[in-house]
């Protein structure tokens, strides 16, 4: 099994918090972190601090040295199309192509209203995430002058420079370059599957237990025989909660940890809901869950971690987890 870490840094997390983070799950050999990109602060108090995802990223590309970086997910609606493909281009270089790109539709009303970005139904948030992918292909991996006429989004005669880097094992373009891996994130929805299926390197899964994933994989593979694609070429992740000690003492005091970070959002059905299918326990308990999600077709995980302050439990992780299962 694969693991990268996933925070949440609009839990109130400062720019030098996340680099701490960053580098700590660089030395416990994580292979990629990843940040979600919200501006409403959640779970737990509202209006705590905020960082945007990807002005953190390109800080994070020049303050590590090894580990992947990217976002879980960036949505549609805070980003023009050309726009996010010029940043992640840009942050890619910064990091010496250790870049990965996570793209959804989107769903949080709030944060859209603080800040008076559009936050159309869901129809046209899904016709420009598919305007989204098959624009990040044409820049990255089209010759110059590719045009493409989308949903809501037209790209006239397009100059792209510099392209993606070129570093080895990463998905090669038409004109013979490479690109950052493309991550298509949800709870599997049909259209979700078909985007997937056409643009996605990866897809990855939220918020669901082995079960789920299993039928989700089964969709997702015949979404990809519909086009001829071959189903292995595209990756199944999941992003799972994590909680884990070295003890049983040591996983009581975080659970009262949890519950004292996310205040009011916590009580008894909300861990149980949770600890069905999240990472949680000691050690031969947390693998047992990922051996279950590994059965289940899952190749990666990102452990979603709501405690990022606790830096400890990032080497209880790397301990029980990395290169154990």
């Amino acid at each position: 099994m694969r693991f990268a870490l996933q925070i949440e840094p609009q839990q109130g997390l400062s720019y030098g918090e996340q680099v701490a983070i960053a580098k700590r799950a660089e030395a416990n050999g994580f292979e990629t972190l990843f940040r979600s990109d919200h501006y409403a602060s959640f779970p737990g108090p509202a209006g705590r601090p905020t960082t945007d995802a990807w002005a953190v990223l390109a800080g994070l590309a020049r303050d590590t040295e090894r580990i992947g970086l990217g976002t879980l997910v960036s949505p549609v609606t805070f980003r023009h199309p050309g726009n996010l493909a010029k940043v992640a281009a840009t942050v890619d270089e910064m990091s010496g192509g250790r870049l990965e790109v996570g793209v959804g539709a989107g769903w949080n009303d709030l944060e859209h209203r603080q800040l008076g970005l559009h936050f159309p139904p869901i129809r046209e948030r899904a016709d420009l995430l598919e305007d989204q992918l098959a624009i990040l292909h044409g820049l990255w991996g089209e010759p110059d002058g590719w045009s493409y006429g989308g949903h809501l989004v037209s790209i006239a005669e397009a100059n792209f420079k510099p392209k993606p880097v070129d570093v080895p094992g990463r998905p090669r373009t038409a004109i013979g370059g490479a690109r950052p891996r493309i991550l298509v994130g949800g709870e599997g929805s049909p259209r979700s599957c078909r985007l997937a299926a056409r643009y996605a390197d990866e897809f990855n899964l939220s918020s669901s237990g082995p079960d789920k994933a299993r039928k989700l994989y089964a969709e997702l593979d015949a979404a990809c025989q519909a086009i001829g694609r071959d189903p292995a070429t595209l990756t199944r992740s999941a992003m799972i909660g994590v909680l884990v000690g070295r003890d049983e003492a040591e996983m009581k005091e975080r659970v009262a940890a949890l519950v004292r970070a996310l205040g009011a959002d916590v009580d008894d059905d909300w861990l149980a809901e949770r600890e069905a299918r999240w990472i949680t326990g000691t050690p031969e308990q947390a693998r047992e869950t990922v051996r279950r999600f590994a059965a289940a077709g899952v190749e990666r995980i990102m452990l979603q971690d709501l405690l990022p302050w606790d830096l400890d439990m990032i080497d209880v992780m790397g301990e029980t987890l990395i290169g154990q299962v």
